[in-house]
């Protein structure tokens, strides 16, 4: 008798803890967020594969045609470093494995580039997919310019993902993988013209790409990141030179009269853009480049006043809705900065976001501004968010929720 009321205690104890931690909103939205980037993969056939950005919702696949079915790079390395911070390494690993894959069999270039998405599900022979669809209106198939495109941020992205990888498994594959994607940003990006720096990457079709010109801070950011983890796993001068020059670059973007970052050059390399802002370029600093200036905690009151949406924030200056992803970006950084009141109240509001499954809408608004254009051929500021569930808003939730650092793969115990 005292066995089973032992026993029943402990599970009524037990029951308890479970119910008092699904209570909590953080580990709430680690758990949910994290079930959600697992079953994705897992849902698809064994080997290598991609998860697409904006996956069907109730059955119902994403009303824009040129999201349907596209695994965008980003997206995807940021889902895998948040499935290792949430225990799935196999799931972690097999998104890494198609990112090796892609860096060996392109179906146009043979130098290592990625691009910015490719057809979402299983990975194999004899090429990468490339992503598209059939248009009715014009009788053939059709490819997105940016899509097939190869920018900058996205393979610094793609390289700490391997990283990541290449740390948690010790495969040398992923380091291979990683090492061949930053040198491609080496060789074809660096700009030295001051502020010397890494331009944009490379826009439009085969054959007929343009180089992008303008630097980003943001894209900079990413790779100052990525040469740092590439020369902290196999020490070489050279990729501290690179993670060096593209740190100096984030420096001279730094505005201390106004306590924040621009947002990169304008077309000419050289000349900063005053006007625009965007939120990632403002806070991914505090936690990508090591031992940032304690004055660039600045930021935090600047998108307070610039980037507030709602209870949240969003993209650019003076928002037109909350951006999901941004907001669990703010979170991410204001825990480990150690910053956690900032982060809180933010908890709540990412989960709010459900979609259904544990994926998390892009944004609640019917659609969101940038103010960015996705590429030169474009006559307005053309890059939206919408209401959609949205891999990167998931992956980056779960990121925050987990506590991991996406640039370094380090973790903050609970």
């Amino acid at each position: 008798m005292n066995i089973v009321l032992r026993g029943g205690l402990s599970l009524m104890l037990l029951v308890s803890g479970v119910s008092a931690m699904a209570a909590q909103p953080r580990p709430q939205l680690a758990a949910m967020t994290c079930a959600a980037l697992d079953q994705a993969v897992t849902a698809l056939p064994a080997g290598p594969v991609l998860v697409a950005s904006y996956p069907p919702l109730d059955g119902h696949p994403a009303p824009i045609l040129a999201l349907r079915g596209v695994a965008f790079t980003y997206d995807n390395a940021l889902a895998s470093i948040a499935l290792f911070a949430c225990g799935k390494a196999e799931s972690a690993r097999r998104i890494a494995d198609a990112l090796v894959f892609a860096t060996r069999h392109d179906p146009e270039y043979q130098d290592g580039r990625l691009r910015n998405a490719y057809a979402a599900g299983a990975v194999g022979s004899p090429s990468m997919k490339l992503p598209g669809y059939w248009s009715v209106e014009r009788n053939a198939w059709n490819q997105d310019a940016y899509q097939v495109s190869s920018a900058t941020g996205n393979q610094a992205w793609a390289a700490l993902a391997l990283l990541e990888a290449y740390r948690q498994s010790g495969e040398a594959s992923y380091l291979e993988a990683a090492r061949k994607v930053l040198y491609w940003s080496q060789k074809n990006t660096y700009d030295g013209q001051s502020p010397a720096g890494f331009s944009g990457g490379y826009y439009g079709y085969f054959s007929k790409q343009v180089q992008q010109n303008w630097k980003s801070t943001e894209h900079n950011v990413d790779l100052a990141a990525a040469w740092s983890a590439l020369d902290a796993v196999a020490p070489n001068s050279d990729s501290a030179a690179q993670a060096k020059i593209a740190r100096q670059f984030v420096s001279s973007q730094w505005d201390a009269g106004e306590g924040r970052f621009l947002i990169g050059t304008g077309a000419d390399g050289r000349t900063s853009d005053r006007e625009r802002s965007g939120l990632d370029a403002q806070i991914w600093p505090l936690i990508a480049l090591h031992d940032p200036p304690r004055d660039w905690r600045r930021v935090f009151a600047f998108i307070d006043h610039a980037h507030r949406a709602g209870e949240g924030y969003g993209f650019n200056r003076d928002p037109d809705g909350l951006w999901t992803e941004g907001t669990a970006q703010a979170a991410a950084v204001a825990r480990l900065s150690g910053l956690s009141d900032k982060a809180q109240p933010l908890w709540s509001v990412l989960l709010a976001q459900e979609a259904g499954n544990g994926w998390l809408y892009a944004t609640p608004a019917p659609r969101i501004s940038t103010g960015l254009a996705i590429g030169p051929d474009s006559v307005t500021n053309d890059f939206f968010y919408y209401h959609l569930p949205h891999l990167g808003a998931t992956a980056w939730a779960a990121i925050a929720a987990t506590g991991v650092n996406p640039f370094t793969g380090s973790q903050e115990a609970d």
